[in-house]
């Protein structure tokens, strides 16, 4: 493996073929290149769905309203559901023994300002709770308490870069913001994993934002959190169970899948799992496809060389050389050709990964693309493996070549 005498020989042997050398080379490293690029696009789906959960409890329940698809008790088809305050509070009491926390959403949106800098903003009515299911990390002051949403308060939280906006260096707690043409006190700022978007956003008590909504108690958005220790088997109960009797209460229609509709992390993410085994299932199964084929393809050309050089070799044999020896010298020249050209394709394969970064998240959820220490390791067994395997069945031809049969037959 390591005599001097057959490396000189391996390299005169590439330098007289080198446009062999380059085709057999060319195959496994476009195969790496196309493993290494596909499993980097794997990852990178991995990170977007790990983004995508980053920003919310797994132990969360979006409950939305939408409009029937069928009549129902004298209701037409086409209604629109509504939430109120009401539906909120008897949730609470009835399914009291699954709930560890239960909060309104109100969205909306508006211009606010401090001084002379305003800017529009996105604004959430909210309760307490809401803290929690949006793992809402509190850089300063505090966040909607309940006495906020007895009261009506007009206090406001404000994220990160709203205060970067419109605050600067500048402190702002207790300061007054503008909105709606009214002021509000920030007490509070927060930032969140979710990204620049919920670093944007601005929580009020959903009552405040209900009063200066006309004078309102509808709700379009319930998010509930669930106790941990019911489990994923009894979260889907839960939801079962809260879905039918929403309906009943709104006399939807059991069949209609329309008008109430739930989703939960729990679920989202049972599903995300699946999907992202059976992806690495096939990208597994592909690439490793694209391995063989390559290696495959340097297979037959080593075959080629071989007849090329059963003079060459039934000579070798005449003056001694062993089988053995014969063997292990294709063999070797297979490992050296297949690991050089797959580590070219490794690193090109990397370089690629790394120039496309973020570029496909908007359109293909792919999202900073890479490939690992594990799989570099894999792809080095690999190479060296299937190097073996593609020098094997030519040296053992070469092995059987007869020299004064080579001999005469050149």
């Amino acid at each position: 493996m390591f005599s001097r005498d057959r490396w000189l020989e391996i390299f005169d042997t590439i330098k007289k073929n080198k446009l062999r050398t380059f085709l057999s080379g060319f195959t496994v490293a476009l195969g790496i290149l196309i493993f290494v690029v596909l499993f980097g696009f794997g990852n990178g789906l991995d990170n977007t769905f790990d983004k995508y959960f980053k920003d919310d409890a797994l132990n969360t329940m979006w409950i939305n309203t939408g409009r029937t698809s069928k009549p129902y008790m004298g209701y037409k088809a086409n209604r629109q559901i509504e939430f109120d305050n009401d539906d909120l509070e008897d949730i609470s009491s009835r399914f009291a023994f699954y709930i560890d926390g239960i909060t309104p959403r109100i969205s909306s949106s508006g211009n606010i300002g401090y001084k002379l800098k305003s800017n529009n903003y996105s604004v959430r009515g909210v309760a307490p709770s809401h803290q929690k299911n949006e793992m809402t990390i509190m850089m300063q002051g505090r966040y909607i308490n309940g006495l906020d949403v007895d009261n009506k308060e007009r206090n406001v939280v404000i994220g990160r870069l709203v205060k970067q906006d419109l605050f600067g260096d500048e402190d702002a707690l207790g300061k007054f913001v503008s909105g709606e043409g009214r002021s509000w006190k920030v007490i509070g700022v927060f930032q969140d994993d979710g990204g620049d978007n919920e670093e944007r956003m601005v929580y009020v008590p959903y009552t405040t934002l209900q009063l200066i909504q006309k004078n309102t108690d509808k709700l379009r958005q319930i998010i509930i959190s669930y106790k941990p220790e019911i489990g994923y088997g009894g979260a889907v109960a839960f939801e079962d169970k809260i879905k039918k009797y929403l309906k009943q209460k709104k006399f939807i229609d059991p069949r209609d899948p329309r008008g109430i509709f739930i989703r939960s992390a729990a679920s989202d993410l049972k599903e995300n799992d699946q999907f992202k085994s059976a992806l690495s299932s096939i990208i597994l199964f592909v690439g490793i496809g694209t391995l063989l084929a390559g290696v495959i393809g340097i297979s037959n050309i080593m075959v080629f060389v071989v007849k090329e050089r059963t003079k060459e070799l039934g000579i070798r044999k005449a003056i001694g050389a062993t089988p053995s020896s014969i063997i292990g010298m294709i063999i070797q020249e297979a490992i050296f050709i297949t690991t050089i050209s797959g580590y070219v394709g490794l690193l090109v394969g990397i370089g690629i990964l790394k120039l496309i970064g973020n570029t496909l998240e908007a359109d293909y959820y792919i999202t900073d693309p890479y490939v690992d220490l594990n799989t570099a390791i894999l792809a080095t067994f690999l190479l060296i493996g299937f190097g073996v395997f593609a020098g094997y069945i030519p040296a053992k031809r070469a092995a059987r070549i007869k020299p004064i049969e080579a001999i005469r037959d050149n």
